[in-house]
């Protein structure tokens, strides 16, 4: 992934470290991206376990529920035009996102997941919208429409 998003930035302007270009950050991003998971790619193969004993099996339960979780927030976020699909905006996005990722844990606490998703709603507002001033959907299309 690193390799991959480290490449599609030499199609924008790299420039220097002096100067830098558009393409720049997402270079080194993906270069460092690319190192790191190197490093674990290889210590996950070659390290033994403390006790010697076969590393257990995947964990495909927290791993769909966190893939699950960051793709439901982009969609929300963006939505999806080519099929209709409208935005949801960034306050619904964090809530989806929040309760689906809660769910790859043992334990659920609906309230403890409520109060998370609302503190961290507030917060993504005042820092994305009020100090940052970005641009992008906040409510669903079809409210503020």
């Amino acid at each position: 992934v690193g390799v991959a998003f480290a490449w599609g930035a030499t199609n924008y302007n790299i420039g220097t470290g002096a100067r830098m270009g558009p393409g720049y950050f997402p270079l080194i991003l993906g270069i460092c991206m690319a190192i790191l998971g190197g490093v674990i790619m290889f210590e996950s193969l070659v390290v033994e376990t403390e006790d010697g004993e076969k590393i257990g099996s995947w964990a495909w339960k927290p791993l769909f529920f966190i893939i699950a979780a960051n793709l439901t927030f982009g969609l929300l976020l963006a939505g999806l035009p080519s099929i209709g699909f409208p935005a949801f905006g960034l306050i619904a996005a964090i809530y989806a996102l929040t309760f689906i990722a809660s769910l790859a844990g043992e334990e659920f606490n609906f309230k403890a997941v409520l109060i998370l998703a609302t503190i961290l709603a507030i917060m993504s507002y005042a820092a994305f919208i009020l100090l940052l001033k970005l641009q992008f959907p906040v409510w669903p299309a079809f409210l503020t429409a």
